[in-house]
This record gives structure tokens, C-alpha cells and sequence, in this order.
């Protein structure tokens, strides 16, 4: 389904549901201003389109018992297509990286990785991201503290 051009009331919509997406119904309508049956339909069209990708709940890094992140600058050998999409195939399967990024400048891909300690960011990195074919180099940093994180994008103020 073709994404939908987005009027004023989509975007309070979406903002509204990216702060809760629990909220019902009955109080999103009231919260945008359509009665239940019109909100409905537009939340269903957000969802078939795609601009509503899913539904889930988001943790506390932290009290989830994974408070180390690290974030991984890395530098293929090549940059043939064949080797990026290994690397990405790859890197996808792997629940401790949370975010992979195809960059420009002199780093081919950002990683954000989330692990319980030190130890398993050393065994992350020696069992898996040294033994990938084609990495140039490999530099890692360690947050120390975080702050600020959302996973809210900015479309509209919700109300």
C-alpha cells in the first residue's frame, strides 16, 4: 500500500501512539478530535501503509541487565557490494547489535552493541565481529553515560 500523504491529524495521531502506543481508541479519537470509528480507520491505514511499522514495548537498558553499550566504527578491506551485504546479512542476525549503519566518510558502518559487561563485549568481539572476512579495522567506544535517548521521531507535538 502506497504510504498516505500525512494531514495534521495523522501526524497527532502517530505522535500520540509513539508516547503510548497502548492508548485506546475512545481516548485517542477524543485526544485528535474524531469520534472512535474515523480515528480507526486512519490508525489501520498508518498500519497497512507502513508508516506505523509495529507495536512493542521498550525496555530499560539497564534494569533488562544490559547496561554496557558500545558503539563500533568499522572499516571493510573492499567496499564491493557482495562484501557489504554479507556484512549486513551478518551483523542483522546478531541480537546484540541493536543498530548497524551504512556510512560515508572514512568509516564503513556504525554499530550500536548492547551487552551485560566487559567480558561478553570481549567475547561479542572475539567469537563474531573479528572472525567476519573483510574487516579492515575495527574501533570501539564505550558509553559512559547516556544522555538522552528516544525512539520518538519528531513529527508532531502530541496534545
Amino acid at each position: 500500500m502506497p504510504i498516505p500523504s500525512l494531514d495534521a491529524v495523522d501526524l497527532k495521531i502517530l505522535a500520540l501512539l509513539q508516547v503510548d502506543g497502548r492508548i485506546s481508541i475512545n481516548d485517542l479519537a477524543a485526544k485528535v478530535g474524531l469520534s472512535p470509528s474515523p480515528c480507526l480507520r486512519r490508525v489501520r491505514i498508518l498500519e497497512k501503509s507502513g508508516v506505523i511499522a509495529r507495536y512493542v514495548a521498550v525496555l530499560d537498558q539497564r534494569a533488562a541487565g544490559l547496561p554496557v553499550s558500545v558503539f563500533i566504527s568499522v572499516k571493510l578491506e573492499k567496499q564491493k557490494e557482495d562484501l557489504l551485504d554479507k556484512f549486513a546479512k551478518t551483523i542483522a542476525r546478531w541480537p546484540e547489535v541493536l543498530e548497524c549503519y551504512l556510512m560515508t566518510g572514512p568509516r564503513d558502518y556504525w554499530l550500536r552493541v548492547v551487552v551485560p559487561d566487559l567480558a561478553a563485549y570481549e567475547r561479542f568481539l572475539k567469537t563474531k565481529l573479528t572472525r567476519l572476512e573483510g574487516i579492515a579495522s575495527i574501533e570501539s567506544s564505550f558509553a559512559l553515560e547516556q544522555v538522552k535517548y528516544t525512539n520518538v521521531l519528531p513529527v508532531a507535538e502530541p496534545t
